[in-house]
């Protein structure tokens, strides 16, 4: 509690933002920590652990849940249920909060927000939940593998089952693991504005942990920080929130001098920015977008970044641009997807996304390809990426691709760290994976066109 705020009411309705009205969890969170950033860091931490923890374990939760509760889990009333979820994680994965404290901060909420002939039936399956928590039997490792992973790293089965058919259960497991490991901010220094060392030295001074990264010079880790728009060398914008994996986007891309670059699906503007700060001034970077609020989220990352060869430019990628064939020396084609590989920033993809959804992102995908190839120059480069693990949406685009349209795969070793090289690098993809490459799950090809 803090003041007349209670900090596991803010919790709970961030749950039923996310679940119930599908709202994304990165930007729920965001909206509800800039507005409550009067609160104490240690507030501030608990809406943070709790939300994103909940929904990072929830299928673990619901399993622990049906032990001890006579209702389904999918039966309950959605407000009820979300309060389970998160007084069952606090009770599994937060020593320091003691166990009558949830029990009964959950029966006072329930019966604040409608719910009094619900208290008894909170009250009494949290209780046995406490008590016998440490008691519950999960599925085997051995004997029932995906029953197991799926359990153990609250991952949709259908998600394993994909994964589990390209790579062995142990790099499964890795995967998993690393995706539900807490991690440090990566950010991407932003040179033309000041030397690497003058931005670590500001932010150490302001009590922030840095390190540097293994795969780009450039890139750093923090953490320690309450409030990232608070940081000086943030409000600077001396530095953009970026992880590595996206940043080998560019590195791939390999812009020269002068390079005229078209960016079409932009937001929020990481990569474009990069690359036009690796343009030096020079050339143009066009950062395309479908909606007018993720062009408006765009232009405000260029001016606080002060770019000066770059524009945000609101364009559906799906839709046919003649003032754009023949016109680009690079084009970015970073393009939504399923989004498996960011599962550990973006925890309610875990039940948001289907088997479904997969397939008509991967027809919209086609879609763009189809409508943007034209817009390369012959002998300028598409670089196709997204930031997912699945073969449909990466090597089996890239052959489609390449059977369909006049462009062929060029090696990615002269532009990637030696660390990344491997047999696919060098025929012209690469797929990251969390838990193996250190960064979150992306794929990357570079095509050249040819005629």
């Amino acid at each position: 509690m803090a003041g007349s705020v209670n900090i596991r009411e803010i919790v709970l309705d961030i749950l039923m933002e996310v679940i119930e009205e599908e709202r994304y969890s990165h930007i729920v969170l965001r909206e509800v920590l800039e507005k409550y950033q009067y609160l104490e860091k240690r507030d501030r931490a608990f809406i943070s652990r709790v939300s994103e923890g909940t929904l990072e374990h929830m299928i673990q939760l619901d399993y622990i849940l049906e032990q001890f509760s006579t209702v389904k889990v999918k039966d309950m009333k959605p407000l009820i249920r979300s309060l389970l979820r998160m007084s069952v994680y606090q009770l599994k994965y937060m020593d320091n909060v003691p166990d009558s404290a949830v029990c009964n901060e959950a029966v006072k909420i329930a019966q604040k927000r409608g719910f009094y002939s619900l208290k008894g039936f909170v009250n009494g399956v949290l209780r046995a939940t406490a008590r016998g928590l440490s008691g519950v039997s999960y599925p085997d490792k051995e004997a029932h593998p995906l029953d197991y992973l799926s359990v153990r790293y609250s991952m949709p089965e259908w998600i394993l089952r994909e994964w589990l058919s390209l790579y062995p259960p142990e790099t499964v497991e890795r995967v998993c693991a690393r995706m539900e490991e807490e991690r440090p901010t990566t950010i991407r220094c932003n040179l033309d504005r000041a030397t690497k060392e003058e931005i670590i030295e500001s932010l150490r001074s302001e009590g922030i942990t840095v390190k540097e990264n293994p795969y780009l010079d450039y890139a750093l880790e923090i953490s320690g920080y309450n409030y990232l728009q608070a940081i000086t060398a943030f409000k600077e914008g001396l530095f953009y929130v970026q992880d590595v994996s996206s940043m080998l986007v560019t590195e791939a891309a390999a812009p020269q001098w002068g390079s005229y670059c078209i960016d079409v699906c932009a937001a929020p503007g990481g990569k474009s920015l990069h690359l036009s700060d690796k343009l030096a001034g020079s050339g143009y970077v066009e950062a395309r977008d479908l909606t007018e609020y993720k062009v408006d989220l765009m232009q405000e990352n260029i001016d606080r970044t002060k770019r000066i060869n770059m524009a945000a430019v609101q364009k559906d990628a799906t839709v046919f641009d003649s003032q754009s064939v023949n016109k680009a020396d690079i084009l970015l084609a970073d393009l939504p997807c399923s989004g498996l590989g960011v599962i550990g920033r973006k925890p309610d993809i875990r039940f948001r996304m289907t088997s479904m959804r997969q397939q008509e992102l991967v027809r919209i995908q086609k879609k763009m390809l189809d409508t943007v190839w034209s817009y390369v120059k012959v002998g300028g480069s598409l670089i196709y990426s997204t930031c997912t693990i699945a073969q449909e949406e990466n090597i089996r685009n890239v052959v489609w691709f390449q059977e369909n349209y006049p462009f062929e795969l060029e090696s990615l070793d002269p532009y990637l760290p030696e660390g990344l090289h491997s047999d696919t690098t060098k025929e012209g993809y690469l797929q990251l994976l969390p838990g193996v490459h250190g960064t979150d799950g992306f794929f990357i090809a570079r095509f050249k066109r040819t005629k």
